[in-house]
């Protein structure tokens, strides 16, 4: 089966490249090399669809000269509730653009940006350490919210016809991925529509069948936008579920404890855990309504309902015993079992207000939140109840010149408050907080890890820095980011959460580039340093060089009627410390043991469009055995992927 794919990859390779010969010019609209990392720079603010302007107005009339009606992504627009919240509504294009199309999976969308387990599915954390949005009270589970489509991130739609997009994508070693979007207006001013997506991955370690998954997802939300008649009265509604599955394999058995385990054998890995299962369940409720009192002043509500729903069984008499017998020996709960559960959840109600004078922005809000979490092992739930108040400034100098000001302070204890300044060649931000430490790291009682703490908030200081050079087809983006931590909690070596009352300074520099080679050929580049110094340095495990690379072509074939990128993508992360996971906790923890070598990882790509629909041919780890080590860790005993072949499809339909 290897061969076959391999014969057909290289026979599809030379089609394309012959095709290439009857280029022509680029589509009309279509840039290259439009940001990096991914999703960056493809959000484009329209104007309203309804208005109807020539070819030269930069937007063709709805009606065609045949008096047939046109609909596409210049009729499919959607936003977004921040945007709404601070009276800066734009609408977006669906997207429709090749770069960056072959990132399908989450972590690659993310620009590679996340430590996880080496597939997709599995438990994941920022590589970067990153200011909380969250002052307050979190569940402290957070292995698999990069899967999640949380509700404030959701999309509304403003569609004149019914839209609906299907994307699917096949990879390599059944890791496979299914999103489903529809929406429709029921009138002008009422949009309602719902977003499906599953994951099915196969174990990468050691699978016994086809369908012996390492990750199941099923994941669902619908929504709701409704304008009243007079404009006055806004609804933005969603519900929104994700039941996410793992079979926990707790990492390659180390040859060091069995001779006869390889640690780059993949499918023939020895792995510690068989019977061991993880979950984690979410649903939540978002409700946002504003009214406007009068011209230029509104009053909004922003009411939440959440739960999260944390699991792990396994079998102790089974032989992933071995595995807790030598990491995690004590049995607090259960000695033949472990069941660990963890129910959080969250009442939230904002009351605000807000409104525009002249070019200044403001607001000013109230928030309560309420919840708890419980455990059939506590004593009594761990509840909490917090009450805020905040507000925004914001002040639109020109088009390309503003500020922006927000701070929410917590009762008695904790505050955010942050400051952007944006212009034409530089955007520098400043944040100042201090944030509650999570409900698990203040109170655990599983099987075995138990704790109850009293820790301190957390205090950051940030700045971030970038400047914008753009010439010709050349564009730059130097940045700088600095962080002073203190106070900060995390899992240790002996897997406990703890509190470090030293201080941590880091020292991001970083640059993001872009070159446009003769109106075909693409180079994007982000390159990050990050030094970290002070007492608390070593609680942190960031690699000190974090690249990303990319080369690509691209060109209209056929009259225009066939669009194609073909390149090769680069990363690389230099050595270091890479914290461990824990299958029981569902948490990250240090370790100073096993190094997580250098290695820099190349992928051939292929992403063609014809007429709206997009497909895509990702060949992965094209350097595998090639290098000193035959592959490479993205965690402790936890290999990347293989050579493996992804392909996939993305199709909309706007009728």
């Amino acid at each position: 089966m290897e061969k076959r794919f391999k014969y057909l990859f290289f026979l599809l390779c030379c089609m394309l490249f012959a095709l290439d010969m009857h280029a022509q010019r680029p589509l009309p609209g279509q840039t290259g090399g439009q940001g990096f990392p991914p999703n960056q720079g493809q959000q484009r603010e329209l104007k309203d669809p309804n208005q109807e302007q020539g070819e030269q107005g930069g937007r063709k009339k709805l009606i065609d000269d045949s008096t047939q009606m046109v609909y596409g992504p210049k009729t499919t627009l959607y936003f977004l509730e921040k945007d709404i919240k601070r009276n800066r509504v734009q609408k977006f294009e669906v997207d429709t653009l090749l770069n960056n199309f072959h990132y399908y999976e989450p972590n690659a969308k993310s620009g590679w940006k996340y430590q996880d387990l080496g597939n997709v599915g599995s438990a994941a954390k920022p590589l970067f350490y990153q200011a909380p949005e969250m002052i307050g009270t979190t569940s402290g589970f957070h292995a698999y919210d990069l899967y999640y489509n949380s509700t404030d991130s959701m999309k509304y739609y403003d569609t004149k016809s019914p839209y609906t997009s299907m994307n699917a994508f096949y990879g390599g070693g059944n890791r496979n991925l299914l999103d489903v979007v529809f929406a429709r207006n029921v009138n002008p001013r009422w949009n309602v529509g719902f977003n499906f997506s599953t994951i099915r991955a196969r174990k990468t370690l050691n699978p016994n069948r086809r369908d012996d998954n390492l990750a199941e997802q099923n994941a669902y939300s619908v929504h709701t936008s409704y304008k009243s008649e007079n404009g006055k009265y806004l609804l933005l509604a969603n519900f929104s579920r994700m039941l996410h599955k793992v079979n926990e394999q707790g990492g390659i058995i180390s040859p060091s404890i069995d001779e006869n385990s390889l640690l780059f054998a993949y499918e023939d890995a020895k792995v510690w855990l068989r019977n061991s299962k993880a979950s984690d369940l979410r649903q939540d409720i978002h409700l946002y309504q504003e009214y406007e009192v009068i011209k230029g002043w509104q009053v909004y509500h922003v009411f939440d309902r959440r739960k999260q729903e944390v699991t792990f069984r396994t079998n102790l008499n089974s032989p992933d015993s071995a595995f807790f017998n030598r990491f995690n020996p004590e049995r607090f709960n259960t000695i033949d079992s472990t069941f660990n559960n963890n129910h959080f959840s969250e009442w939230r109600n904002e009351f605000g207000f807000k409104g525009d004078i002249g070019p200044i922005y403001y607001n000013a809000f109230l928030k309560y939140r309420t919840g708890r979490m419980k455990s059939p092992f506590f004593v009594a739930n761990n509840g909490f109840n917090e009450l805020s108040i905040g507000g925004a400034l914001r002040g639109d100098i020109s088009e390309k010149w503003r500020f922006e000001a927000e701070g929410e302070y917590l009762f008695p204890d904790a505050f955010r408050i942050k400051g952007l300044f944006v212009s034409p060649w530089l955007e520098a931000s400043y944040t100042k907080a201090l944030y509650r430490p999570t409900s698990f790291q203040m109170l655990a009682r599983g099987n075995h890890h138990r704790w109850s703490n009293r820790f301190a908030n957390t205090g950051l200081d940030q700045i971030q820095a970038m400047l914008k050079v753009d010439v010709n087809s050349f564009s730059l983006r130097p940045n700088l980011t600095l962080n002073r931590v203190n106070n900060y909690v995390f899992f240790n070596q002996e897997q406990q959460a703890t509190q470090s009352t030293a201080e941590a300074f880091m020292i991001i520099p970083g640059i993001r580039s872009s070159v446009n080679l003769r109106k075909k050929l693409f180079w994007e580049s982000e390159v990050y340093y990050t030094l970290i110094e002070g007492e608390g340095a070593s609680n942190f495990r960031i690699p000190s060089w974090f690249i990303n690379s990319r080369i690509y072509y691209e060109s209209p074939m056929f009259d225009d009627n066939l669009y194609i990128q073909i390149g090769l993508d680069g990363r690389f992360r230099s050595d270091f410390l890479a914290e461990d996971y824990n299958p029981a906790m569902q948490q990250f923890f240090l370790q100073d043991e096993f190094n997580v070598f250098a290695y820099p990882v190349v992928d051939f790509f292929i992403n063609a469009r014809i007429n709206r629909t997009r497909i895509l041919f990702r060949f992965n780890h094209l350097n595998i055995n090639t290098l000193q080590q035959p592959g490479y860790f993205v965690t402790p005993y936890y290999t990347g992927l293989r050579r493996v072949f992804d392909i996939g499809i993305s199709w909309p339909l706007f009728d």
